[in-house]
C-alpha cells in the first residue's frame, strides 16, 4: 500500500471515529444508532493500538461510560464494556476510565449481562487493576465487584471463570481485598477448579489460592474445605510452577496450624517434598525444605500430637 493511500485510509478511519463518538454523545440518538456506534468503535479498538489511542484522545471515554451507565439495551452495554476493556490496554487510559465513573456500570454488566458481557466485564476489571495499587483498592472497595467476580467464578463459562480468577488474583495483591474475597466465598470454587482439569483453569486457581493463603482468613478457609490432599497431589505431579504454588499454600497452612503439619504427614507428604527439594524451582525447593523442617519438629513432638484428637 502506498504512503498516500495509507494516509487516506487513516483519515477515513479517524473521520468515522469522530462520527461514532458524536453519535454516542448525542442524547437524542436512537438506541440502534448508539449500539452501532459502540460496536463500530469496539471493532476498531480490537484492530489497532493507533485507533485505541485516537479514540481516547478524542475524549470519548466519558461518552462511552455514559452509554454504559444509561443504556437499557443489553447489546449496547456489552459493546460499551468491551470497548472500555480494549481501551484500558493502554496504561495511560486506565485512570481516565476509572475517573469517568466506569466502575459501577462495569460491575452492573458483570452481574447482569450475558455470558460474553460478564466475561468482558471481568476482563475489564482485571485490566483496570493491573499495575495500579489505587485501582485495586477502589475496585475492592466497591460493594459488589469482588462478590460478582466470585459468582462468575462459580457459574460462568470457562472463559468467564478464567477472567474472574485472573481479576481476583490481581485484586488480592491488595491485602485488604484478600479478606473481602474469602468472605465472598471464593475459596470453594477455586478448590473445585483444581479438581476439574477439563476447564483448563488449574494454574489460575492455584495461583489465586496461593496469594489468598497469605491471609489468616484464607488459611482457615482453605483448611476447612479439605484441600490438603489436593495440594499434596499437585506437589507430587504437576507443572513446576503449580508445584511451587502448592508448596507455598501448604507452607502457609502448616505454619498457621500444627494440625495441618500432622495431617499432611499422615497423607504422605514427606516423599513428594523430598523429591521437590531436588527437582523443583528454587522457590519450591526452599519451601519444601521449610516444610520438611516443620515435619521433623512435629515428629519430635509426636507424643504431643498423639494425645490430641483430630
Amino acid at each position: 500500500m502506498a504512503a498516500g493511500d495509507f494516509s487516506n485510509v487513516e483519515i477515513e478511519i479517524r473521520q468515522q471515529i469522530d462520527r461514532w463518538v458524536a453519535s454516542l454523545e448525542a442524547e437524542a440518538n436512537h438506541v440502534s444508532a448508539k449500539r452501532d456506534a459502540a460496536l463500530g468503535l469496539r471493532s476498531l479498538t480490537r484492530k489497532s493500538s493507533l485507533n485505541r489511542e485516537y479514540i481516547a484522545t478524542k475524549g470519548a471515554i466519558p461518552a462511552i461510560v455514559s452509554v454504559l451507565r444509561d443504556s437499557t439495551d443489553p447489546e449496547t452495554k456489552k459493546h460499551a464494556v468491551t470497548l472500555l476493556l480494549n481501551l484500558s490496554i493502554h496504561p495511560n487510559v486506565k485512570d481516565e476510565i476509572m475517573a469517568a465513573g466506569a466502575l459501577d456500570p462495569i460491575v452492573q454488566v458483570l452481574k447482569y449481562g450475558d455470558c460474553e458481557a460478564r466475561a468482558n466485564a471481568a476482563a475489564a476489571l482485571f485490566s483496570l487493576s493491573t499495575k495500579t495499587t489505587t485501582n485495586k483498592a477502589l475496585i475492592g472497595s466497591s460493594t459488589d465487584a469482588i462478590p460478582a467476580l466470585v459468582k462468575l467464578l462459580t457459574e460462568g463459562t470457562t472463559r468467564g471463570k478464567k477472567d474472574a480468577a485472573s481479576a481476583i488474583f490481581d485484586l488480592a495483591i491488595c491485602h485488604e481485598n484478600k479478606a473481602i474475597a474469602v468472605r465472598a466465598g471464593v475459596i470453594p470454587p477455586l478448590v473445585d477448579l483444581l479438581l476439574d482439569e477439563k476447564q483448563g483453569i488449574v494454574d489460575e486457581a492455584l495461583a489465586t489460592l496461593a496469594i489468598l493463603a497469605t491471609h489468616v482468613e484464607g488459611q482457615a478457609e482453605i483448611g476447612r474445605v479439605g484441600a490438603l490432599p489436593l495440594l499434596i497431589d499437585i506437589i507430587s505431579e504437576s507443572s513446576p510452577q503449580n508445584k511451587e504454588n502448592a508448596a507455598a499454600i501448604l507452607l502457609e497452612l502448616c505454619c498457621s496450624d500444627p494440625n495441618n503439619t500432622y495431617m499432611s504427614a499422615k497423607l504422605g507428604v514427606c516423599g513428594p517434598l523430598g523429591e521437590l527439594c531436588s527437582t523443583g524451582t528454587s522457590k519450591a525447593r526452599r519451601k519444601a525444605r521449610k516444610l520438611l523442617d516443620l515435619q521433623r519438629h512435629a515428629q519430635h513432638r509426636h507424643g504431643h500430637f498423639g494425645a490430641r484428637s483430630f
